[in-house]
This record gives structure tokens, sequence and C-alpha cells, in this order.
């Protein structure tokens, strides 16, 4: 399940982990049988569960694509990246801009131990791995790793993507993107996908308790709730959507064939004023 040979001394191996069970969910191989148990478990509450979280995926590649074509992005600060699955982030910039540089950021072991994948950078860019925990921005934003791989005098693509429903209401998930928005310059974009119970209440919510049975506890949001991390800033179209609305371009899961209850994230791009 882990053929990378990555160290284990610092994964809780018996616990299942958020970034473990998508993994396994959308097809990967470094998970552990407590993620196997607990996606199984998810799934046979929502079977559009791989659906939702593969059309999470799309729309982050469209997402960043989009910054980089249309908006010109060059630098992308990755928010709760993840285990690594290609394509990442990264690969989708550089082939638009071999230039670009990506800094990543995420607190989980895992996700260090197998950062070699985030780091096979292009020649003409760059990448670095900063591990830090999103509920301190202060932290990131002073990270050296950061600083030595951004200019913040130019913009920066800031994506925060499938992660803020595990930000509790105490921990003020919207606060802490300002935060990190705030020392961004003018022209920086926002790019996040958010999750919500809006379409199948009783199935995801069904999941949702799932994770919190397992230590995981959620926060779905409305769609006004979504909107509050976009205010004052000027949204793309077509605003704040479910993901697989979001500028579906046919490739990936393949929008079209998407009914919109199998869907329980919001996403948007939006940028900051100039």
């Amino acid at each position: 399940m882990h053929e990378n040979g990555w160290s284990a001394d610092r994964i809780d191996t018996q616990s299942a982990h958020s970034a473990r069970i998508y993994d396994y969910i959308i097809g990967g191989k470094d998970y552990y049988p407590a993620d196997k148990e607990a996606g199984d478990a998810m799934t046979a509450e929502w079977p559009a569960l791989p659906v939702h979280m593969r059309a999470n995926r799309d729309f982050m590649h469209r997402a960043v694509r989009y910054l980089a074509e249309e908006a010109g992005i060059r630098q992308f600060l990755d928010i709760g990246t993840g285990i690594p699955t290609s394509p990442n982030l990264h690969e989708i910039a550089q082939a638009v801009a071999p230039d670009s540089r990506i800094v990543y950021v995420d607190n989980d072991p895992i996700v260090l131990t197998l950062s070699q994948g985030l780091l096979a950078s292009t020649p003409e860019g760059r990448t670095a791995y900063v591990e830090a925990d999103m509920r301190d921005p202060a932290a990131i934003l002073a990270a050296p790793e950061l600083r030595e791989t951004l200019d913040l005098g130019k913009p920066v693509g800031l994506t925060v993507i499938a992660i803020v429903h595990f930000v509790l209401d105490e921990d003020d998930a919207v606060g802490i993107v300002r935060r990190l928005l705030e020392p961004l310059p003018p022209g920086s974009y926002l790019a996040m996908s958010i999750g919500t119970a809006d379409f199948a209440p009783d199935e995801v919510g069904r999941v949702a308790r799932e994770y919190a049975a397992r230590g995981m506890p959620m926060r779905l949001r409305t769609e006004a709730e979504a909107e509050e991390f976009f205010e004052g800033l000027e949204l793309a179209g077509p605003g704040v959507a479910q993901v697989h609305k979001w500028r579906p371009d046919g490739a990936g899961s393949g929008a079209e064939a998407i009914r919109d209850e199998d869907i329980a994230m919001y996403g948007a791009v939006a940028r900051k004023p100039l």
C-alpha cells in the first residue's frame, strides 16, 4: 500500500487519517488498513463519495490552469497539500509556465515523507515544502522556505483546496484565510473548495459522522457561508459554484455526467483588488 519505502516512524498507522482516506478513495496507494476501513464505511453511506472527491481534484486542476494561463500567476502557495497525486499543482502550473514557483504547506508527517513527489520542479521554476499548520498563518508566512521561494512583492495564487471543512468554528476558518491573504499584493488570487451538505444533506451528514467517529469532526458550510471567504475579492465567473460547475472543460471526471446531489463542495477563484 506504500511502495515508496518511506519511514512510518512519525505516522499513526492504527488510526484513519483524512489525507490517506482521500488517497484510498481516489485510487492511490499511500494508505493503511484503518484508512481503507474508513473509506469503505464512508462510501457505503454515500456511494457518490469517489465521484465527489475526483470532481474536487478536477476543480483544482482547472483552477490552477486558469490562474496560470488566464490570470498570469507565476507563484502559488498551496495550503493543506495532502498526499502527492500526479499531476500535482506544480506540474499543472509549470506545464503552462515552466518558471512557476510553488510552496506546498501541510502538517501531516506522511505528506512530508512523500514530499519528494512535490519537489520535482522544472529547471526554470522552483518548488518548496513547509511543514506547518494552516491554523498558524504567521508561521507559514515567516517560513524561510516560503521567503526563499516566493516574492511577496508580486501576485501569488493562494490555493486552499478541500481543507476548511476540517477547521471548526472556534478556529475561525475565514479569519485564517484572510490572514494568509493579507500580506499578498493586489492582483493575487484565492482559489478554494469548501465542503457543504447543501445538496445531499442526509448522505453527507452520515459521511461527516463517520469522520467524527474517527476523531475528524467536520464543519460543512452553506453557500452563504462559503461566500464569506471571498468577501472583498473580485470573483471570476461563474462565482461560487459546485466544483463540477466551475468552468467545466470536458476533461477529468466529465462534469456533464455528474449529478448535483453527488457533489458536496463549492469552489471559486477570486482576485484581490488592484
